[in-house]
């Protein structure tokens, strides 16, 4: 167990620090302080539409950044689909025939057919995850334009703060959520050596959510307002709950609804976060910031824990940020999120749809 906490970066400094905020009382919420108030004009934009010469000027921006080796993918693939059957998810298909992550290969390969230039693919696996990813790559792995870098590891507490002990007496490990990525990114040394290289770009995206790719559009609506982190948002449906942008202290920032105070009304902010993020990759790079540890309650079987998690939404409290806001519906969509076998069955036609739009298959 010490081994394998080593090699995913386990903190036990800090693990100690939070374990003793629980077994005081004193882990706190997870409420921020301060104001709060919805996004001021201007801080959520719309792309320009598909055919206006603006929205053209934008994709070439994006298509010779990509033709120069300047733009990056990383897809989030850390997570098993426990409602899926307990499989690793980037594994699943998407599509009769088509993984996850086939679709993902199809599309940097698309992107390497009308730019000139193959887009490098980083996917950041756990613990869980990433022998299965690495296996189903084979030979395409190189370490480099194609490669896979873990997550980190922590463990998780009883309710009193003692730790938690899974049936066979063993302590039950937990990757601490997508906010990893920028440590484990620059651990890897992928990000530094893009940057070295001429990167300048680095388009982050869940594996289940098909809708969130690597677009010249976007790519060029990132370099030409140039902030650190442009953020999608998409409407906000009832049953949505999620990041959504905010000012915070009059700073434009991504707040996950739990964190927000209760004299704020989520419903006040019609549009939400989809976790697909630009980022400036020196900026990604040289990022140092001090995260915020949220208490998660889960369950194990029916056991209560308290996990600590991080995300990565947090970045835009660091770094300067703008939000654009995409459709969620047909083939321009930017967000297909699949959580279960129900929704994928829902979402299939509409996830072949996209795939084939952007050439992620023939």
């Amino acid at each position: 167990m010490s081994a394998l906490l080593e090699a995913h970066a386990f903190d036990r400094e800090r693990f100690l620090r939070l374990a003793e905020r629980v077994r005081t009382g004193a882990a706190g919420s997870n409420r921020v302080s301060g104001e709060v108030s919805p996004p001021a004009p201007g801080d959520v934009v719309d792309l320009p539409p598909p055919g206006s010469s603006e929205r053209k000027r934008l994709t070439d921006l994006g298509l010779s950044a990509i033709s120069r080796g300047e733009c990056a993918l990383v897809v989030l693939a850390g997570g098993m689909a426990t409602r899926m059957g307990g499989v690793v998810k980037a594994l699943v298909d998407a599509i009769p025939g088509h993984s996850f992550l086939d679709l993902r290969l199809g599309e940097v390969a698309h992107l390497g057919r009308i730019a000139g230039k193959t887009p490098p693919l980083w996917l950041m696996t756990s613990d869980s995850t990433d022998d299965a990813i690495r296996e189903a790559l084979g030979t395409r792995l190189d370490g480099d334009r194609v490669a896979t870098f873990t997550q980190h590891l922590s463990l998780r507490l009883r309710p009193d703060g003692s730790l938690f002990l899974d049936g066979e007496g063993r302590p039950s490990t937990h990757a601490p959520g997508h906010g990893d990525l920028p440590d484990a990114l620059r651990s890897s040394g992928l990000v530094s050596r893009f940057v070295a290289s001429g990167g300048k770009v680095v388009t982050m995206a869940n594996i289940d959510n098909l809708g969130g790719t690597l677009d010249p559009a976007l790519v060029g609506f990132h370099l030409d307002h140039g902030k650190a982190v442009s953020c999608e948002v998409v409407d906000k449906l009832p049953s949505d709950r999620g990041g959504i942008p905010v000012r915070w202290n009059d700073r434009p920032v991504v707040l996950e609804e739990f964190r927000l105070p209760e004299s704020f009304d989520p419903t006040t902010v019609p549009v939400f976060n989809t976790n697909t993020f630009h980022f400036d990759a020196r900026a990604l790079a040289n990022l140092a910031m001090e995260f915020t540890f949220f208490v998660a309650q889960k369950k194990v079987g029916s056991e209560p824990v308290i996990q600590f998690e991080r995300l990565i939404g947090e970045v835009t409290s660091h770094l300067d940020s703008r939000f654009v806001r995409l459709p969620r519906a047909g083939e321009e969509s930017r967000f297909l999120p699949v959580k279960d076998n129900t929704e994928l069955a829902e979402r299939r036609a509409e996830i072949e749809l996209v795939a084939r739009a952007r050439g992620m298959i023939a």
